[in-house]
């Protein structure tokens, strides 16, 4: 089992930033892939972004390319999502998640993540 825990989520105007961390606990966390899903009011919950067990390759979706940022601390179990040049259309419920694969291309879909956390809210307005 792995326990994952969100934080840092909030209210910030368009144009700002925030910067999302999700701990780990449970089973050895280096040993995961990580990744960040959100999911709007009414939407489907969908992919953000993944960083592999070392940390060393990320994959992004189109939609957040070039303004959010993953990375992880292994020693403090630990990843993070950074965002930046935040938008009204950003506002969601923030989710990390563990991969149960190291394959990147799998670890786009939610069906592949074996753990999730509880989700902290990120409204952004115009």
């Amino acid at each position: 089992q792995v326990q994952l825990v969100e934080s840092g989520g909030g209210l910030v105007q368009a144009g700002g930033s925030l910067r999302l961390s999700c701990a780990a606990s449970g089973r050895i966390f280096a040993g995961y892939a990580m990744g960040w899903f959100r999911q709007a009011p009414g939407k489907e919950r969908e992919f953000v972004g993944h960083i592999r067990r070392s940390g060393g390759s990320t994959i992004y979706a189109d939609s957040i390319k070039g303004r959010f940022t993953i990375s992880r601390d292994n020693a403090k179990n630990t990843v993070y999502l950074q965002m930046n040049s935040l938008k009204p259309e950003d506002t969601a419920v923030y989710y990390c998640a563990a991969c149960s694969s190291n394959q990147p291309t799998l670890c786009t879909t939610r069906e592949n993540y074996a753990y999730w956390g509880q989700g902290t809210q990120v409204t952004v307005s115009s």
